[in-house]
């Protein structure tokens, strides 16, 4: 078996440490299968050590495999982990118990409670930090989502101009400047990991019993001046912005680098269609004040449309925009796979990727968007710009501990193979 010159863990002063024995591996960089591929894990921080190749017949005569600490998944595809977008709190909550069945550190981006209040932060404190109450995967929350006044539900039926039903309301309005300012460091400073804004949504729904269409019909939310004001706030303190968008009038302005409001992820957009997105080249981002402009993320939430009715025309046109992008961008466009959970039962994530294949995607370039590109989207500000370009070219030697930086700022180790892997592994 090969080992490097300096044993990593050894390096770190982890004697203790778990060797994952891969079949084979998938490089999401590179986005090629890698056989026979030994990963070291240290047991006190949770960090990849280090990627080797093994030989097949020095670990047969070698290796015991009855002691914990060497796992065998030489019959297995080893991936980096896949972080998934969810709806709210009490789904997130569902999917950290049976996190104690894979690896503590499988991230959750949970955009939005729905009701639930503050509910997302005090549950990450739960599963977070060196003593979590129960082992659970990294979590990323974004509080209350923001919305505009009448905008958005749940709608009370018996008083149509009274917000929410007996006091609960879905997401948290902000009108004008000022209050969307305000909302957004009130946030930050409870805690969120991103801000979520809705940039349209089905303003009318309340006409749906005499004008369907009407009533079904995405209407941009904000106006320029709050979007600016939501994500230029939020940027300042260091906080990415995801928006909801269904509809192109919203969309360029979200995505555009030429925009003041540009955020660093989208979701869902099934009937944009055509878009200059999905035919800009890196270099289109140029630099700002803080270092490099990044490219805006598009989470297209496929499985949602297609669980909701793949006979509806809302389904068509999700199918139709994400072919034409696949098929203009040249994989310049960035996306990474949330299925929104909650529209369909927990176990059905995996919809999301299958239906990016059956649409045409080159299926390891999928499983790239379904393992780094969600790293990449998820991750905090402190990876971004030019300052993250410089830790991550550092990132070998810093070793960043989770136990030091906090499980939301662990990243990812650039080793022999010049691929990154996330902290986690799944086999499948």
């Amino acid at each position: 078996m090969q080992i490097s010159s300096g044993d990593e863990a050894s390096k770190c002063g982890d004697a203790m440490h778990t060797k994952i024995y891969a079949g084979t591996l998938f490089d999401s960089e590179k986005c090629e299968l890698i056989k026979h591929r030994v990963i070291s894990v240290s047991a006190k921080s949770g960090l990849i050590l280090d990627v080797q190749p093994y030989s097949p017949g020095e670990v047969d005569a070698s290796v015991d495999f009855s002691d914990a600490r060497n796992i065998d998944l030489r019959s297995k595809t080893v991936l980096p982990g896949t972080p998934e977008r969810v709806l709210s709190s009490a789904q997130s909550e569902q999917q950290c118990m049976l996190a104690k069945h894979s690896w503590r550190d499988t991230p959750q981006y949970d955009l939005g409670t729905e009701g639930a209040g503050d509910a997302d932060v005090l549950f990450r404190k739960c599963v977070s930090g060196p003593n979590p109450l129960i082992p659970g995967p990294r979590y990323f929350c974004a509080n209350r989502a923001i919305v505009t006044t009448g905008s958005y539900g749940p709608r009370n039926r018996l008083y149509p101009n009274r917000a929410g039903v007996e006091g609960k309301t879905g997401a948290e309005a902000a009108d004008g400047v000022d209050e969307c300012i305000k909302v957004v460091r009130r946030q930050v400073g409870a805690g969120a990991d991103w801000i979520k804004l809705y940039a349209d949504y089905r303003f009318r729904a309340e006409m749906t019993q005499v004008s369907p269409q009407t009533a079904s019909e995405s209407l941009d939310t904000f106006n320029t001046d709050e979007l600016h004001a939501i994500v230029q706030t939020a940027h300042k303190l260091g906080v990415k912005v995801a928006a909801h968008t269904d509809g192109k009038s919203s969309w360029e302005g979200l995505i555009s680098p030429d925009s003041s409001y540009q955020v660093d992820s989208v979701e869902h957009g099934h009937s944009v269609g055509e878009s200059s997105f999905f035919r800009r080249s890196p270099d289109d981002y140029v630099a700002r004040d803080t270092g490099i402009r990044q490219p805006t993320v598009w989470i297209p939430t496929l499985s949602v449309y297609y669980t909701l009715g793949k006979d509806t025309p809302m389904w068509k046109q999700a199918a139709s925009t994400f072919t034409r992008a696949i098929k203009a961008s040249d994989l310049n466009v960035k996306i990474a796979c949330g299925g929104d959970t909650g529209t369909f039962a927990h176990g059905d994530n995996s919809l999301e990727m299958k239906l990016m294949v059956h649409l045409g995607a080159d299926w390891k370039t999928v499983l790239r968007w379904g393992t780094l590109g969600g790293w990449e989207c998820i991750r905090s500000m402190r990876w971004e710009g030019q300052k993250g370009k410089e830790r991550l070219a550092k990132i070998h030697e810093l070793r960043e501990d989770a136990r030091v930086v906090g499980d939301n700022e662990t990243g990812i180790l650039r080793r022999i193979l010049s691929a990154p892997w996330i902290r986690e592994a799944l086999s499948s």
